[in-house]
């Protein structure tokens, strides 16, 4: 234990008595408080209250094996503290039974139901415990547990399918969207009640498509569960692939050249920068101003053209590896990189003029869609979405990592919360993106940009987060012996997100859904994982 800790752990202690059983860091960012029963209900209030924390995230894992019992994980953060706090808890095989944090959490309602579903372990007093994860057909098995094989065939599914809040009152109507969409996009449903064109509430469905991808990562040597990383979410494959190595690096204790940091930065900031310009000509497209959208999507081109000449892959697949990246770029690459970020800067700026002297899409994206600060925050929304609602958190800045602590940015932050202030999150990111690259740039990138990887030590646990360019992405590890994985966690930005769009929508008519809808682009993949 640190100097750092003590006072934390003394405080804990007094509080708590015995249930803090120890405190131990096998790095000085990742402290981790091993408690002595499964109910965190009153330390997370502590945590909460006396230091301002945030709770992350909620998983659980499978030890049975090794020692005895589940444990869920609650990852803690405290507001200009580089540090996560990580509450391990242990859960009895032979109770299966945690008390639920969701009544008055409504951010882990999701994560609580997903360890419901994986694992078996039933979440004691949660306002809403029905599968989420798992479908409600779906046979009594938890395919989480070690004691399932992944190679199990499963029966065709029968019995009763999700069933919906039932639309009642006179002049109030249902209307069913998805799960299969018109457009390349993964299903997803949403079953609006209506009464006229006014959208009373709005039910949603995900997890049509799960892969079992966090099960996957226990069967491949951790050199190929890089490509599954990539594969959580394609348009954001470098990020995730970029969080995976960094817990597989923080666990082997690796030191990465800083060249190889340096050039993810860039690389992370280009795919930051794609999606953007992308969703901001999708939102003037659902509001019919199809000029601005031409425009954006021939900027997009030119950087996934540019994804291209730098890393052979256009979504930047295949680049980002354990110890660094896999290749270099020569002198006439960093030219086409300068080259084509300073052309794209000034068009940029001429796209987003033509969109901000439209009035009638101000009128449409102008408090469209409104979620309150309030309830960004009860419901933990993070990324573009939550920062255009008051939530003033960026990985990138608060929890530093690749070449980022090199480089100050601006975090945008707007109070409005709606479509036309999420679009204008996306803006000044793009902004300070371009600044970000055009630095790094100007850096040294000649030099050792990949270190050798030595065996992964077996039992060792990491965790890794990256701003993705939707928000907040978190991977835990525990690796295993023969370099494979016990366990890897994942948590994208998506699956704290849906239930805001929930919120966002109440009280919009319902031909505004598709905007408000893709002002916060979330994705199915990433959720479904």
């Amino acid at each position: 234990m640190t100097q750092a800790m003590f006072p934390l752990f003394e405080a804990l202690q007094q509080k708590f008595g015995g249930q803090v059983q120890s405190m131990h860091a096998d790095r000085d960012d990742e402290i981790y408080v091993v408690v002595g029963d499964p109910d965190v209900r009153a330390i997370t209030e502590y945590l909460i209250s006396e230091y301002q924390a945030r709770l992350v995230t909620v998983f659980a894992e499978d030890r049975r094996l090794v020692e005895g019992v589940f444990f869920n994980y609650y990852v803690f953060e405290q507001k200009g503290n580089a540090r996560y706090l990580i509450v391990r808890a242990p859960v009895r095989a032979d109770t299966l039974e945690f008390p639920s944090l969701s009544a008055k959490l409504p951010a882990v309602n999701w994560q609580e139901r997903e360890i419901q579903d994986w694992f078996g372990l039933k979440a004691i007093g949660h306002p809403n415990p029905r599968k989420v994860a798992l479908h409600d057909n779906w046979p009594d098995i938890h395919p989480l547990s070690k004691d399932f094989p992944i190679d199990t065939v499963l029966p065709p599914f029968e019995g009763e399918r999700h069933i919906y809040r039932p639309a009642l009152g006179e002049g109030v109507f249902q209307v069913p969207v998805g799960p299969v969409h018109a457009g390349i996009i993964e299903p997803g449903h949403f079953s609006f009640a209506v009464a006229g064109e006014p959208i009373l509430y709005l039910q949603l469905r995900m997890f049509y498509t799960h892969k079992g991808t966090e099960k996957l990562f226990e069967k491949l040597p951790i050199h190929k569960a890089v490509f599954l990383a990539e594969s959580i979410s394609g348009d954001s494959s470098f990020s995730h692939g970029t969080a995976f190595c960094q817990a597989i690096e923080r666990a082997a204790q690796m030191e990465v050249p800083l060249v190889a940091h340096v050039m993810r930065t860039i690389l992370l900031e280009l795919e930051r920068i794609c999606n953007h310009v992308a969703d901001i000509g999708a939102i003037a497209t659902d509001v019919g101003f199809v000029v601005a959208n031409a425009h954006a999507s021939r900027l997009k081109e030119t950087l996934l053209a540019l994804n291209e000449q730098l890393t052979g892959n256009r979504l930047l697949r295949g680049m980002v590896c354990v110890g660094g990246v896999r290749r270099t770029w020569n002198v006439a690459q960093l030219d086409t990189l300068r080259s084509t970020i300073d052309a794209f800067a000034a068009e940029f700026q001429d796209v987003i003029t033509l969109i901000h002297s439209s009035e009638s899409t101000h009128d449409r994206l102008e408090h469209t869609g409104i979620l309150r600060p309030e309830k960004a925050k009860d419901l933990g929304i993070v990324g573009v979405a939550g920062r255009a609602s008051g939530i003033d958190l960026d990985v990138r800045r608060d929890h530093t990592y690749a070449a980022y602590g090199s480089y100050s940015f601006r975090v945008p932050v707007y109070q409005v919360g709606d479509v036309w202030h999420r679009m204008q999150v996306r803006i000044d990111e793009v902004n300070e993106a371009i600044d970000i690259i055009r630095r790094a740039t100007d850096d040294n990138l000649h030099g050792e940009f990949r270190a050798p990887v030595p065996p992964i030590p077996p039992d060792r646990c990491a965790l890794s987060a990256v701003e993705g360019w939707r928000g907040e992405i978190i991977h835990w590890i525990r690796t295993g012996p023969d370099n494979h994985l016990e366990r890897c966690k994942i948590k994208d930005p998506s699956l704290n997100n849906w239930p805001a769009v929930v919120e966002a929508v109440q009280g919009n008519i319902i031909a505004d859904f598709p905007v408000i809808n893709k002002s916060f682009n979330l994705s199915y993949s990433g959720t479904d994982r």
